[in-house]
């Protein structure tokens, strides 16, 4: 059975958006329909049978647009299955992932059935001078730690318990 699936990302730099986009690739191989948006260009919940958000992690915490996004879409389609997602190094060394529950107040306004943290890019050249010293001072390795079979596997998840 085909889904109809609104997939958003909150992504300041594209290390995010690359792994939303492996995620509607999947979904799409699987027969779903899936329109990927940023917070802010989302359309209404509504059309959809199933929603897909997620963010960077920035300084613990999830893009601005994107927690704004899920206050918004809280109380718009009640019963909706929803899949969260975060994108962040945090400082940490080698890309190793920390806990998930930083971004625990965030997931509470959308109630999702699973969340997974990937670990993400860190490429100094993208990034402000701020953005640099905080991420040098936080430990963080250059690299791109991002694992698209991990993000893979977490898809067919999805697709899975959509095909239901």
């Amino acid at each position: 059975m085909c889904m109809n699936i609104l997939l958003v990302a909150a992504s300041k730099h594209g290390s995010t958006q690359g792994v939303a986009e492996v995620i509607a690739e999947v979904l799409k191989e699987r027969g779903h329909s899936v329109d990927l948006f940023s917070p802010t260009d989302a359309p209404d919940i509504a059309p959809y049978d199933a929603l897909i958000v997620g963010s960077a992690v920035y300084m613990t915490k999830w893009m601005p647009e994107a927690v704004d996004f899920t206050k918004r879409v809280k109380h718009e389609k009640p019963g909706i299955p929803v899949w969260a997602f975060s994108v962040g190094l945090s400082g940490l060394p080698q890309g190793e992932i920390s806990d998930p529950s930083r971004v625990g107040p965030v997931l509470l306004n959308i109630q999702a059935k699973d969340h997974r943290t990937f670990p993400g890019r860190f490429d100094p050249s993208q990034l402000s001078l701020r953005e640099r010293s905080i991420a040098r001072l936080g430990g963080a390795s250059e690299g791109d730690w991002r694992d698209f079979d991990d993000v893979r596997d977490w898809a067919l998840t999805i697709a899975d318990e959509l095909d239901k």
